[in-house]
């Protein structure tokens, strides 16, 4: 199910993702304008553009919870000196949206208010990842665990599959359908672990990735990479500017103007404080999943004020930002979506046949012991 998520989600729920292209569309700011009219007491927090005419635009929104929480307040900048500037740092989660709003592009009205964290999608994530406990619960380490003990049984039952002479890895290759219900169940096990074993381990491998700091570390030193976490990622400050009115975003777009043309999708999260920036995450047409460069405009001047490009990362952060679309398999679409669904699917064989393998062999009879027993000269043997 999660491995077609986005195409069940469409499927569902076409009125939110689509609408009927017009003439014009409407400048981001009224369109953000608008939402922020629409849904009282949010705060805006990104929006995302496609290239798709055809596409809603979906508007991040902060907005209390029900129990009364109120969103992250942004902390205002009292002096403007800059990245050393104390005051103005955020917090943690400032700026996180918890409702999207997908919005119809060229009327600006919302057609759908969508929460993912209150989908059924979610909640199967949730319990494919932790079962239902959260981050750092038991379930959280259930699965961890299993996960690592699924990765060893596939390295060593390969190393057990691999025969000694062409003659068994033929054998080993195909399954007796006409064999008896025994043979059927150990080709199954056998032959189909075989064949799906190099994909399922490198779906496990990298869920252990995305699990075990260890194993990311792993990652970073195979790959000689130096290991950079979400919060040492520092972004450039607005050169603050007193009296300057802040640039709207259609300049911001327009200052990436030649990379915006060649781009599948766009998110813009607008700065937080009168020192922050605009940021661009821009997913080029044709590149995969999460391979998006980013850039910094500044709020009161335009221009470009920083970048972090994708293909000038290192190589452990490219692999690293591979990791999700390839334990997903939506990597390179469709193909390795039906290759992952197929694949995860078939593995399903494995646990059934290992089990009626196992009950099998501790369900042979017994064989037969003799004993001697000597009462004197005469030797009588019993079973």
């Amino acid at each position: 199910m999660l491995v077609f998520e986005k195409e069940i989600q469409q499927s569902l729920h076409p009125r939110r993702y689509f609408v009927k292209p017009q003439d014009k569309r409407l400048l981001l700011a009224d369109l953000t304008a608008g939402v922020l009219k629409q849904v009282p007491k949010s705060k805006l927090a990104t929006v995302m553009v496609y290239d798709d005419p055809e596409r809603t635009v979906e508007v991040g929104l902060i907005v209390p919870e029900k129990n009364g929480k109120k969103p992250a307040d942004v902390p205002k900048a009292e002096k403007h000196a800059g990245p050393h500037n104390k005051k103005d740092a955020k917090p943690k989660d400032a700026g996180r949206s918890n409702l999207t709003a997908f919005v119809n592009p060229y009327t600006g009205q919302i057609v759908e208010q969508f929460n993912r964290r209150q989908t059924f999608l979610y909640s199967v994530e949730m319990f494919h990842r932790f079962l239902l406990g959260g981050k750092n619960s038991i379930g959280d380490w259930v699965i961890s665990i299993s996960t690592l003990f699924f990765l060893v049984i596939l390295i060593t039952g390969v190393i057990l599959w691999w025969p000694k002479t062409k003659a068994i890895m033929k054998q080993r290759l195909k399954i007796k359908w006409d064999g008896s219900g025994k043979r059927l169940t150990h080709d199954l096990h056998i032959v189909t672990g075989f064949y799906t074993s190099i994909f399922l381990i490198i779906i496990s491998a990298s869920g252990l990735v995305m699990t075990f700091k260890w194993a990311n570390n792993a990652l970073f030193f195979l790959t000689n990479s130096k290991v950079v976490a979400k919060e040492d990622v520092k972004s450039p400050f607005s050169v603050y500017q007193p009296g300057v009115i802040t640039i709207s975003p259609e300049t911001a777009v327009s200052a990436l103007s030649d990379k915006i043309t060649n781009a599948e999708n766009y998110t813009i999260r607008y700065p937080l404080d009168t020192a922050g920036v605009y940021t661009f995450n821009v997913l080029k047409k044709g590149s995969i999943e999460l391979a998006t460069d980013v850039y910094y405009i500044d709020q009161y001047s335009g221009k470009v004020a920083g970048s972090v490009l994708y293909a000038d990362k290192s190589l452990g952060q490219r692999i690293r930002g591979l990791i999700k679309p390839i334990h997903t398999g939506s990597i390179y679409g469709w193909p390795t979506q039906i290759l992952a669904f197929f694949i995860t699917l078939v593995s399903l064989i494995f646990p059934v046949t290992g089990v009626m393998m196992w009950l099998n062999r501790i369900r042979k009879k017994k064989p037969v012991r003799r004993v001697a027993v000597a009462y004197g000269k005469q030797m009588d043997t019993i079973a």
